[in-house]
């Protein structure tokens, strides 16, 4: 394919927005819409680049990074987990997480309350105070474009699909695991008396099969 670089105009702030990992959205109309209109042009050059584009059919842009040497680091780990512990909090509030988590809002007064319910999950993250929720989490959110901080609430944006995604995806493991755990014919545990003697609970049991095996 050939290139013509004049084409892409916005080619310097859309690198260098995605090479930090942000995520472009409708939120950022110029270069959405470039990445839009040549959007094979961007894909070929990155790749010469090193670089993966992907677009998301949902509506934002991002990099994938080189699997070989790609580490999952702590950023990416409190995101994750805050969409755990938010789907869980919506949910036990009769909220809809995806309706929420799909261009909905949380209030920045809610995240006190947030953080003192699932203390034990943050802390496992480095996030003990509200303001390190904020820092540590609420603004790389921001940062990255999975969110954007209105007055009192954060609004999220359709990046976040990519962490909601994998939460479904945990959710319906589970489920599958509690339907199959419930179908299939287990056999039940027999508990032995601790005062039994083992050999004599060895023998017994020894018997019985002899017992089966004769019948």
């Amino acid at each position: 394919m050939h290139l013509d670089l004049s084409e892409l105009s916005q080619l310097a702030p859309i690198f260098r927005e995605l090479f930090k990992g942000y995520h472009v959205s409708r939120r950022d109309p110029e270069l959405y819409a470039q990445l839009s209109n040549f959007q094979d042009q961007y894909r070929t050059l990155f790749k010469a680049l090193g670089f993966e584009l992907v677009c998301d059919t949902r509506g934002f842009y991002y990099f994938v990074p080189d699997t070989a040497t790609a580490q999952v680091n702590k950023t990416a780990q409190r995101l994750a987990l805050f969409t755990f512990i938010i789907v869980e909090h919506l949910a036990d509030q009769g909220r809809d997480p995806i309706a929420v988590l799909d261009g909905g809002s949380l209030g920045r007064d809610e995240l006190p309350a947030l953080l003192e319910k699932y203390r034990d999950l943050f802390v496992q993250a480095e996030v003990t105070t509200h303001e390190e929720l904020e820092e540590k989490i609420m603004r790389r959110m921001t940062q990255l474009g999975f969110a954007s901080e209105e007055p009192g609430i954060y609004r999220f944006l359709p990046p976040m699909h990519r962490f909601l995604d994998v939460c479904l995806s945990v959710q319906q493991d589970r489920d599958l695991a509690a339907s199959l755990h419930s179908i299939l014919p287990l056999p039940t545990p027999v508990l032995v008396d601790d005062d039994i003697d083992d050999e004599a609970a060895l023998a017994r049991a020894i018997a019985d099969e002899q017992q089966e095996m004769d019948a």
